[in-house]
């Protein structure tokens, strides 16, 4: 993205060439079957969070030929009082079915956050029992296998996705951007995180139509 080259690690789980192979890039998507805001949180205050990690907030997207479409990264480093009106915002712009958050890390406070953003905001605790690499695996398979594709470019969620290995994240600092990819998608292919680590063909039958205000498919 910057023209520069880097080494590649072997035992990385993603690879640019991956990546590119499956990039929109004249946003042509098709008709989303439902959309999710994923929301990795930090310890990140209101004010001197310059030395705390990023909050990781990326949307995505399940279109109804069973691919996933990485839409947003609107990670930022920012107390409550900003990260959940841009979550909550991403949520409104994007009509999203609700957002996803890590129970382990504070869940009762990211709940809390959200709905005191946005009042009402369907919100889905997810439970990080399994290391980030563990977790990431399944997620990188979708990638090989062409069922995700990023809508555009995103270079930071990506180098944070390239520095996962079989051995653990190589990278620098804590790959929140990443870890919020894999919280979406993991939503939107909820048997990746059943221990199934095949290809999951998620089609339009096993969803169906349920009214709210802003429209939307849920599994059913």
């Amino acid at each position: 993205y910057d023209g520069e080259f880097g080494e590649e690690n072997p035992n990385a789980l993603w690879s640019m060439e991956a990546i590119d192979r499956n990039r929109v890039l004249d946003n042509s998507v098709p008709e989303f079957l439902r959309v999710v805001v994923a929301v990795d949180p930090s310890g990140s205050g209101d004010d001197d969070n310059e030395a705390n990690d990023d909050i990781g907030i990326v949307v995505c997207a399940l279109g109804n030929e069973s691919r996933v479409y990485v839409l947003e990264d609107l990670t930022l480093k920012a107390g409550p009082a900003t990260w959940g009106k841009v979550a909550t915002g991403a949520y409104d712009r994007h009509a999203a079915d609700c957002v996803v958050v890590e129970k382990n890390f504070g869940g009762a406070m990211v709940k809390h956050v959200i709905q005191t953003a946005r009042p009402n905001t369907p919100v889905r605790e997810v439970n990080a029992s399994r290391g980030k690499s563990v977790r990431a695996e399944p997620i990188s398979a979708l990638y090989e296998d062409g069922k995700v594709r990023h809508v555009g470019y995103f270079p930071e969620l990506e180098d944070e996705l390239c520095a996962f290995s079989t051995t653990g994240y190589t990278g620098s600092g804590s790959p929140n951007r990443a870890d919020a990819l894999v919280w979406a998608i993991s939503q939107l292919f909820p048997q990746v995180t059943q221990g199934d680590n095949r290809t999951i063909e998620m089609k339009p039958e096993n969803y169906v139509h349920v009214p709210r205000v802003s429209g939307g498919w849920m599994a059913g």
